[in-house]
């Protein structure tokens, strides 16, 4: 029932782009900031304590409704629980609309558009050199695919009837890491304590992501090129950093480009490379997906036949 739902998740999350902004989920930064300003009054706490306090808060109305359900109905009603909380654990974004959206930009050679849209792909600001830029975006598309996409699915499918839940808590720690990013880099609110909890946070999405990153990795040589993959991902194992969330990234972003295995063309410009080099990441995203849903298809056969 579990895969079901989940294959029908997929279908619905490819299907219903125009209910993507609903998935913004704006009204949760008052909820995270007022977890983070209670927080900060047992700053003597760990700061471990006060951020799984607040993710389990968040989480906790999926399972007291996913408790209620049960099996009623043959299941029925959790099937569809399952596909919505999917639905709103997904993104926020979509990757292929928000490349696309940079990949326009570039056409009509708008460098204020290419910005913003670099930025949002980025989630930070955008290098000043357009070469750098373009590098850099190429790389974020296999970041953002694993923390928008195929983390959820594994947390999704690992914990069996618990789906839901693993879906919806990584993407809550997600929600939480980037409101926390964003408080700690405004001056007013940069104190330790916030800095702090931003720290945490983005170590406990990071041990979240670390299994489902490595799986994302593997699938990238696999959909790609396998030999430069494997290269790119031993050559950097030498790398030192004690953050989780950086490593995951670190990693991806190697391995990605390197599976992408794409060279500059004579004569091509920066704007041309930009558009195409988003594409072809966009492309070797989507192969993966296609991988990662007939293994789910297969699992989900499998599952009918015993």
């Amino acid at each position: 029932m579990n895969l079901i739902a989940l294959l029908l998740g997929l279908i619905v999350e490819r299907l219903a782009t125009q209910l993507f902004h609903l998935r913004q989920l704006r009204w949760f930064d008052r909820v995270i900031d007022a977890g983070f300003r209670l927080a900060q009054r047992f700053d003597r706490w760990p700061a471990i304590i006060p951020v799984l306090l607040l993710a389990t808060v968040l989480v906790l109305p999926v399972y007291l409704v996913m408790f209620g359900l049960g099996d009623t109905l043959y299941g029925f009603p959790y099937m569809m629980l399952a596909i919505i909380v999917l639905f709103f654990s997904l993104g926020p974004k979509d990757i292929g609309e928000e490349v696309s959206e940079y990949c326009n930009a570039i056409e009509a050679n708008d460098d204020d558009r290419i910005r913003a849209t670099a930025k949002a792909l980025l989630e930070r600001e955008v290098p000043a050199d357009p070469m750098e830029c373009v590098r850099e975006v190429e790389a974020a598309v296999f970041v953002q695919a694993n923390n928008r996409l195929f983390a959820v699915v594994f947390w999704f499918v690992l914990l069996g009837p618990f789906g839901p839940l693993g879906a919806w808590a990584y993407r809550v720690t997600d929600l939480i890491r980037r409101r926390a990013a964003f408080n700690a880099t405004r001056a007013e609110n940069a104190d330790k304590a916030v800095q702090r909890i931003a720290l945490t946070v983005s170590r406990l999405h990071g041990w979240l992501a670390w299994v489902p990153a490595r799986l994302t990795v593997l699938g990238y040589a696999l959909a790609g090129n396998f030999d430069g993959a494997l290269a790119a991902w031993r050559g950097g194992r030498s790398e030192e950093t004690t953050l989780p969330g950086e490593q995951n990234e670190n990693l991806l972003a190697r391995v990605g480009v390197a599976a992408m295995a794409l060279t500059r063309e004579d004569g091509e410009s920066v704007h041309d490379r930009g558009v195409r080099g988003a594409t072809a990441a966009t492309r070797l995203v989507l192969r993966l997906l296609g991988i990662w849903a007939f293994v789910i298809a297969a699992m989900t056969l499998y599952g009918w036949s015993l």
